[in-house]
This record gives C-alpha cells, structure tokens and sequence, in this order.
C-alpha cells in the first residue's frame, strides 16, 4: 500500500497545484469568478481584505496544501484544506458556466462531475491513516482501557475491603470471646 500512496498522492495532487497556480497568475478573472462569494467572506472577516488578496490566498492555498499532500506532508491536513476549497470551487465553476447552449449545460455537469470527483478523492485522502490508528481510534481505545482498569481496580478494592473486614469480624469475635472466657 505505502506504493499506491506515494504514487497516487502526486497524481492527485497535481490537479489541485496547476489549478491553484492558474488562480495565482490570474487573479483578476479569479476574483471576479469568485466576487459574490468572496463579498460575502470578507464581510465576515475581522480585517478589511479585498477580493483579489482573497483569490491569491485561496489559489496560495490550493497551491501549498497541493504540494504539501504530493510529498506526502501533513497529508490528512492538506488533503482537507483541498476538500475545501475543490468545493468552493466546484461551487463556484457550477454557479458561473454558461447554461444558454444545450452543449455549455453538457460541459457545466462534465466539470461538476469532474469537480466533485476531485472533492471525493480529497476528502478519502483526509481520512486516511496510512495504516496508523487515527486520533479518534485512539481516543476511544483509550477509553474502552480506562473504563476496563477501573472495573478491574474496583473488583480489587471490593475483595480487598471484604477481606479486611472479615478479618475485622473474626478479631472482634475474637476479643469478645476472650472477654467473656475471662
């Protein structure tokens, strides 16, 4: 498997960089394909962007996170920073195609195919472990170990308290036999 994923990671992720680095070189169309979206993002930031400085983080993004997951860095967090914006741009490219002619509608569902395909083999690629147990694995293994110790130290101390009381109990009897006999 390690050789599936060293081959399949670049292929992937070459989609992505090209894509990202043609964002980068043209920002402009980028930040005017992206604008109704990108309006409504830098509204909600706490600092005051425009939407071409928008268009080259996300293509800086695409283009990092691409590499990053190509040389098999950081993988599972890059190829979630890809999911999302393979989805943003899906979104985007489906929102802004030409629909007017029955073949611009024909090419506007080849590349959402296309694009959420992408979408899907980065989001698998996110989730990918490389054979190693996940965070989430491991926490809840972690837990199910945790709930069986404490059982086990709670049977423990119960035979431990029964022994000692009935310890207890035959001193006392004990104590109060030799009492009476005296």
């Amino acid at each position: 498997m390690p050789f599936v994923r060293t081959l399949a990671r670049p292929m992937l992720a070459s989609s992505f960089i090209l894509a990202g680095l043609d964002k980068l070189k043209n920002s402009d169309d980028t930040a005017q394909q992206l604008s109704p979206l990108l309006r409504k993002a830098a509204a909600s930031l706490p600092f005051q962007t425009n939407e071409k400085t928008l268009a080259r983080v996300i293509g800086g993004t695409q283009v990092g996170a691409g590499v990053l997951f190509g040389l098999g860095k950081f993988s599972r967090l890059s190829a979630g920073l890809l999911t999302v914006v393979s989805l943003l741009n899906t979104f985007v490219e489906w929102r802004s195609a030409d629909i007017s002619s029955k073949e611009g509608r024909e090419n506007r569902r080849n590349q959402l195919l296309k694009n959420v395909s992408l979408s899907g083999g980065a989001l698998l690629a996110s989730v990918d472990t490389a054979g190693k147990p996940g965070l989430a694995w491991r926490a809840e293994h972690l837990a199910a170990d945790a709930r069986r110790n404490a059982s086990h130290l709670a049977a423990d101390a119960r035979r431990t308290t029964t022994k000692k009381l009935n310890k207890a109990d035959k001193a006392v009897r004990r104590a109060v036999e030799h009492a009476a006999g005296a």
